[in-house]
C-alpha cells in the first residue's frame, strides 16, 4: 500500500466517496424540464452565446436563405484568414508566430519596423530571475509539465513589484513577459523531471534572444542545439494554428472569467493553464498518437483498406484501444465540414514525413483520415460530416520533431498563451460585470436535524 498521505486513498475515503454520489446525483431530465444549456450548448451543439470579441472568429456555417448551412471551416484572427497570413509569411520566408501574436494583442498587422522592435522586445523579455530555475523548477519537479508550467506562474508573483496592478499597461507588460517565458518554463520543466526522475543527463540552455519561438524552444530542448530549417518552421506554424480560436473554447473563456474578478495576470493565466491540461481539451493530439500507436501494433497491413477500416470500427464499437468508442482527432465541437487549421497543417506535415523518412506513418495517417469519416457516418448516422482535426496532424508533427509527449500540450499553452493574453486585455479595456452565470437549485427543502436526532 502506499504510504505516501498525499496520493493514498483510505477506506475512510471510499466510504466518503460513496456518500457523495449517493447525494450528489441530479436526474438527467431536469436539465431538459429547466431548459440546462449543459456544457453552455443549445440542443444542436452550438454555444451559448456569453460575450463578444473582436480578437477571432471561427466560422463552420453560412447563411442561405434565412438558414444556416454547414461550410468549409474558417479561423480568423482580427477578421483576417488564417489561411491567408499563413501562406503571407511563408511565402516570404519568415516565422509567423511573433507577427500573429502582435496581430492579436494590437488588432493590427506590424510593418516591417513595428515587428523587428516587438521581436526585440520579446528576446529581451527571455530572461528568468536569477536563480529561479535553481530554487522553483529544480525543487519538487512535478512528472506533468503543465502543473509545473502552473506552479512557475504563480511564483513568477512573488518577483514582480507590480503583480497586483491590473492597468493596461502593466498587464500588457506581464503578459509579454509571460508570452517570451512560456518556452523556459516548459522545457527546463522537463529537463529537470527528466534528470531526477529518470537519472539522465541535465543540460540548461542559455536563452538566445534573437531566435523565433519555435527556434527557442528546439535550441532549448536539444541537447546540440540543433535543428533543420524546416522543422522550426513547421512547428512555428503549428504555434500559430493554436494560437487563438474565437474565444469559446474552454480556456480562453476561463481568462474571460477569472479576469473579470479584477485578480492579477498570474492567478488568471494559471486558472487558464489549468483548464488546458484537461485531455478534453489541450490533452486531444497525445490520445491520437496512442490511439495510431495501438493501431499500429494492431493492423498488420497499414495499406489495406479493408484491415484498416475494421480497427476503426472496433474503435467505434469500444473494442480497441481505450475502448471509449471514439476516433480520436476526427470531428470537432464547431466545425463540420473541416477544420482549416487541420488542413493547412496537413500540407506541410508530408514534407517533414519525407525529410524524416516516415512516409509510410503518413500515409495511414491520410489514409485513417479519409476512411474515419467513412465508418463514422456508417456507424453513427451522422452525415452533417465529420472531419479531421488539427489534434490528427498536431501530434505526429510533434512525435515527428522528437518532441517528448510530456510537452505536447505545454506547447499549445506556448502558441495560446498569446490569445488567452489578446483576450484579458479586452475584458479590461471593455471592464463588464464579474462573469457569474445562473445555476438552479432541485435540492427539496429540509428541516435542520440536531445531532443527537441523527
Amino acid at each position: 500500500m502506499n504510504s505516501n498521505p498525499f496520493s493514498n486513498i483510505t477506506p475512510d475515503i471510499l466510504e466518503l466517496t460513496e456518500l457523495c454520489k449517493k447525494n450528489s446525483n441530479i436526474n438527467p431530465e431536469l436539465y431538459v424540464k429547466y431548459d440546462v444549456k449543459r456544457g453552455l450548448r443549445d440542443v444542436s451543439g452550438k454555444g451559448v452565446l456569453t460575450g463578444l470579441t473582436e480578437i477571432a472568429e471561427v466560422r463552420s456555417y453560412t447563411i442561405v436563405d434565412s438558414e444556416l448551412v454547414p461550410c468549409e471551416g474558417k479561423l480568423f484572427y482580427r477578421g483576417i484568414d488564417v489561411e491567408e497570413i499563413v501562406d503571407g509569411f511563408i511565402s516570404e520566408n519568415r516565422f509567423g508566430f511573433e507577427e500573429v501574436t502582435y496581430l492579436l494583442l494590437f488588432g493590427q498587422l506590424p510593418d516591417k519596423n513595428e515587428l523587428q522592435k516587438f521581436t526585440t522586445l520579446l528576446g529581451e523579455y527571455r530572461s528568468l530571475p536569477t536563480s529561479f530555475v535553481r530554487d522553483i523548477i529544480m525543487k519538487a519537479p512535478s512528472p506533468d509539465m503543465m502543473n509545473t508550467l502552473a506552479r512557475s506562474v504563480l511564483t513568477l508573483y512573488s518577483y514582480d513589484d507590480k503583480a497586483d496592478d491590473i492597468s493596461i499597461p502593466n498587464v500588457l507588460r506581464q503578459s509579454l513577459q509571460l508570452i517570451s517565458l512560456f518556452p523556459l518554463l516548459s522545457v527546463y520543466g522537463y529537463q529537470a523531471f527528466k534528470h531526477y526522475h529518470d537519472g539522465q543527463s541535465l543540460f540548461i540552455h542559455t536563452p538566445e534572444p534573437k531566435l523565433s519561438t519555435a527556434e527557442m524552444i528546439l535550441h532549448l530542448l536539444r541537447p546540440d542545439s540543433k535543428y533543420t530549417p524546416l522543422e522550426a518552421k513547421i512547428l512555428d506554424l503549428a504555434l500559430v494554428l493554436h494560437a487563438e480560436h474565437g474565444g469559446g473554447n474552454n480556456s480562453t473563456f476561463t481568462t474571460h472569467v477569472v479576469t473579470s474578478t479584477g485578480t492579477d495576470t498570474y492567478s488568471s493565466v494559471a486558472a487558464s493553464l489549468g483548464s488546458l491540461k484537461g485531455p478534453k481539451h489541450g490533452g486531444a493530439n497525445i490520445k491520437v498518437v496512442k490511439m495510431f500507436e495501438d493501431m499500429k501494433e494492431k493492423v498488420s497491413d497499414w495499406t489495406d483498406d479493408d484491415e484498416v477500416s475494421a480497427y476503426l470500427t472496433a474503435l467505434l464499437h469500444k473494442e480497441a484501444f481505450d475502448k471509449a468508442g471514439l476516433i480520436y482527432g476526427m470531428g470537432h465541437a464547431v466545425y463540420s465540414i473541416s477544420d482549416p487549421r487541420a488542413n493547412v497543417l496537413k500540407s506541410f506535415v508530408e514534407k517533414l514525413a519525407k525529410e524524416k523518412g516516415k512516409e509510410k506513418e503518413y500515409n495511414l495517417y491520410s489514409k485513417v483520415e479519409r476512411l474515419a469519416a467513412e465508418t463514422i457516418a456508417r456507424e453513427r448516422q451522422i452525415y452533417k460530416g465529420v472531419s479531421a482535426n488539427i489534434d490528427f496532424y498536431s501530434g505526429f508533427v510533434y512525435s515527428m520533431l522528437d518532441l517528448p509527449i510530456e510537452l505536447y500540450t505545454p506547447i499549445f499553452a506556448i502558441a495560446r498563451i498569446s490569445g488567452w493574453s489578446a483576450h484579458r486585455v479586452e475584458e479590461l479595456i471593455n471592464a463588464g460585470k464579474i462573469i457569474r452565470p445562473a445555476y438552479k437549485s432541485v435540492a427539496a427543502p429540509r428541516e435542520y436535524v440536531p445531532i443527537i436526532d441523527r
